[in-house]
């Protein structure tokens, strides 16, 4: 590991992410989201599959679950999924903690990556799925301030990258002065102004 490896606790960002999903009421499982092809249900389902690939990359304890593209089928949460996602967050964020995880090669989604990166794709997931899903159900989101900088960085420096239009959507134009959040939602394709429709 070099003095620059950005070995982040994601344990405030995960307990975020945790108190999101608790928030979620059963009427709202099948709105619409900021990920056109994805209701609520299936953004707790995608969360719930990152979460524990992620985990398993951070212990390099690879197979099934981080050989299995995202876009492999449409993702569900099953009937377990309250307890279920609070307890794999704590996980991840506990697996992360080693710093052996932020160093060497892992894999995730089915693609190998230095264990660095994985870390950094990870904190974004969890910034930026923690505003999907406050956004879809109405709830007030406050990401944790060293997750939101790291994110906001990862996602500037992949702007002029060719192959990210395979991940994000095109980026939002906002203002130099939008907050961080935004920032970064725009960064990664999204429109900070998303809304469900009434």
């Amino acid at each position: 590991m070099t003095d620059t490896t950005p070995t982040l606790d994601l344990g405030s960002q995960t307990a975020a992410l945790a108190r999101l999903a608790e928030g979620v009421t059963d009427e709202q499982l099948a709105g619409p989201t900021p990920c056109p092809e994805y209701a609520v249900r299936n953004l707790l389902g995608h969360l719930v599959g990152l979460t524990v690939a992620f985990r398993d990359a951070g212990r390099k304890d690879l197979g099934a679950t981080t050989d299995t593209s995202p876009g492999s089928a449409l993702p569900d949460v099953g009937p377990g999924w309250r307890e279920e996602l609070p307890k794999i967050l704590t996980e991840l964020a506990e697996a992360w903690r080693d710093p052996a995880a932020w160093t060497g090669m892992t894999r995730a989604g089915g693609v190998d990556l230095p264990g660095e990166i994985a870390g950094l794709v990870a904190t974004d997931e969890l910034v930026i799925h923690g505003w999907d899903l406050a956004r879809a159900t109405g709830q007030p989101y406050a990401p944790d301030p060293a997750a939101l900088r790291t994110c906001h960085d990862f996602l500037a420096a992949s702007v002029d990258d060719p192959s990210r239009s395979e991940i994000f959507g095109p980026v939002v134009p906002v203002g130099p002065d939008a907050p961080l959040l935004d920032r970064a939602v725009a960064l990664s394709g999204r429109d900070p102004r998303w809304k469900p429709r009434s």
